[in-house]
Order: C-alpha cells, then sequence, then structure tokens
C-alpha cells in the first residue's frame, strides 16, 4: 500500500524496510529495543502533514458504516 503522500512515499518504504526487518530478526528473539522508532517518526509528521494539506477529516474514519443504511450495496 502506498502512503497518503507522494513525498511521504520513500519514508514509507525505508520505514516498512526497517520495522519488517526488526520485527522479524529481533522482536520475535526477545529483542523489543525498537531502532526504527525515529525513522516512525518523521514519516508520521509527514502523514499528519499530508493529512492536513488534502484536508481529510479523520473523524469519517471511525464511523459506522457497516451493517447501517449508510453502507452502499451492489446493485
Amino acid at each position: 500500500m502506498n502512503s497518503i503522500g507522494e513525498e511521504c512515499q520513500e519514508l514509507k518504504v525505508a520505514y516498512d524496510s526497517c520495522f519488517n526487518k526488526w520485527f522479524a530478526e529481533q522482536f520475535l528473539k526477545g529483542n523489543t529495543n525498537d531502532p526504527c522508532k525515529a525513522l516512525f517518526g518523521v514519516y508520521q509528521t509527514c502523514v499528519k502533514k499530508a493529512i492536513l494539506e488534502k484536508k481529510l477529516d479523520l473523524g469519517e474514519i471511525e464511523k459506522d458504516v457497516l451493517g447501517t443504511d449508510r453502507e452502499e450495496k451492489k446493485p
């Protein structure tokens, strides 16, 4: 999945790679020291900026839709 902002894509790829390597090679062996934490912070800042620039309402993602009359049904 791509990042929400094109300008964040390289950061997302770098963070995903770092996290996946750490999780598989260290975390599952008991090492909970996260070397990707700083990179995540930079990526998170980029994503938050992209959300603001696109004027996305994050409240929309928290609304219940499935099983309600707001759910779009197939014709």
